[in-house]
């Protein structure tokens, strides 16, 4: 019996490990890696303009112009089933511009120091933070959600869904509905607009 579990969890650790699909690059544009809808997304990035929009493939693709920024910057891109992580570093800092293509039905998890990130097209949690700059979230249908809570410590919060427009110091709102979502955002200095 204990024969017959030690190769059952053997054979399970090879499993998950054969589902693991690791990709780096350096300089290079496109980088793409399949990946299921529904799954969960962490991403950490580099400061920059950076985008993330929801696609129907099933599919994760980074893109920029290579040729302006060939062989600076450093893409990693780890698969475990439908767990993905994407870390994103040595971003040039004269106006770089990242467009990240994920599965539109995904939850993210985001962490960016500085820059602007624009997160749209895309149905599920989100818990995105940045700690100066913009970030805008296209939300999509406020019903959605369950619970919604943005926050600035300094700057100003606006979320035309919800009928909220504020400025100044350590600003937040929370919101609780009828969905199945949830929303985190924040700002430690910028802006934060939830659309």
């Amino acid at each position: 019996m204990r024969i017959a579990f030690a190769v059952l969890l053997g054979i399970s650790a090879s499993l998950v490990a054969a589902q693991e699909n690791r990709i780096e690059a350096v300089g290079k544009s496109p980088v793409e890696a399949k990946f299921v809808a529904g799954g969960d997304l962490r991403f950490d990035l580099c400061s920059s303009g950076i985008e993330i929009v929801g696609r129907d493939e099933p599919m994760l693709r980074l893109s920029f112009d290579s040729q302006r920024y060939e062989g600076r910057v450093k893409a990693r891109i780890i698969v475990k089933g439908n767990q993905a992580e994407i870390r994103v570093t040595d971003c040039p800092h004269n106006n770089f511009q990242l467009r990240i293509e994920v599965p539109k039905t995904s939850d993210l998890y985001a962490r960016m120091f500085a820059g602007e990130l624009d997160v749209r097209g895309v149905s599920g949690n989100k818990d995105v933070q940045l700690r100066a700059g913009q970030l805008n979230i296209e939300m999509g249908d406020p019903a959605e959600y369950a619970h919604v809570d943005a926050s600035v410590n300094s700057g100003e919060v606006n979320a035309s869904p919800y009928g909220v427009d504020k400025g100044g110091l350590f600003r937040s709102f929370d919101r609780s509905g009828p969905g199945k979502y949830r929303l985190h955002a924040h700002v430690g200095a910028g802006e934060l607009d939830l659309r």
